[in-house]
């Protein structure tokens, strides 16, 4: 929905290294970011490093970096908002399925004034186990009350497009943060886009 990754790859490299000492470089941290907040921190110092108080905290103070840094830059992705409309005037059901904290969601839905075009949400505090794991994809199928093969996923990291494979889920892919060549394991994309504007996501509205 937005192209945020480097803001949110920037706080946590100053977060692990200025503030925790990790002595990772740019395209380490970059390795490690995906599934929830406390996930990446087991990831990088081992589970049970820090209590759940500590944990909370670094997370707090991470997504609080990147908002103010994000701030100013806060859009959707080109095409974006004609899509939700069109999706809308259809009646297609849509639903949010991130490993983003509810901080960061309200963040988004409420600032851009979105919020209207989903029916679900499942954010990282709703699931036991982040992406690749297919709980937030299962989830948020169950909550539109729709089966998991008649769900198509828009996905920008590898580890997206495989909870939706292991969800049993289609997958647009957006090149937003990652090559194509990143994607060439999963079989469940049925195309790659620049952006929403790309001509060829039209048929979905047909």
């Amino acid at each position: 929905m937005i192209n945020d990754m480097e803001y949110h790859l920037t706080a946590w490299y100053n977060i692990l290294n200025a503030d925790l000492n990790a002595g990772l470089s740019r395209e380490e941290v970059r390795s490690h970011m995906y599934g929830k907040n406390e996930e990446l921190l087991d990831r990088i110092f081992g589970k049970g490093h820090f209590t759940q108080e500590e944990v909370f905290e670094i997370s707090k103070e991470k997504e609080t970096r990147y908002q103010e840094a994000f701030r100013p830059h806060l859009q959707l992705i080109a095409g974006l908002p004609d899509l939700l409309q069109k999706a809308g005037e259809r009646h297609i059901k849509m639903a949010i399925g991130s490993a983003a904290i509810p901080f960061n969601i309200d963040f988004i839905l409420d600032n851009l004034s979105i919020r209207h075009h989903f029916q679900a949400i499942v954010s990282a505090d709703d699931v036991t186990v982040s992406k690749p794991h297919p709980e937030t994809f299962l989830k948020a199928a169950d909550l539109l009350e729709v089966a998991a093969p008649g769900c198509l996923v828009f996905e920008d990291a590898p580890k997206g497009v495989e909870a939706a494979l292991n969800a049993g889920m289609r997958c647009v892919v957006l090149t937003t943060m990652h090559d194509k060549d990143e994607f060439r394991d999963y079989p469940n994309i049925v195309r790659f886009v620049d952006d929403y504007t790309d001509v060829s996501l039209r048929e979905l509205f047909s």
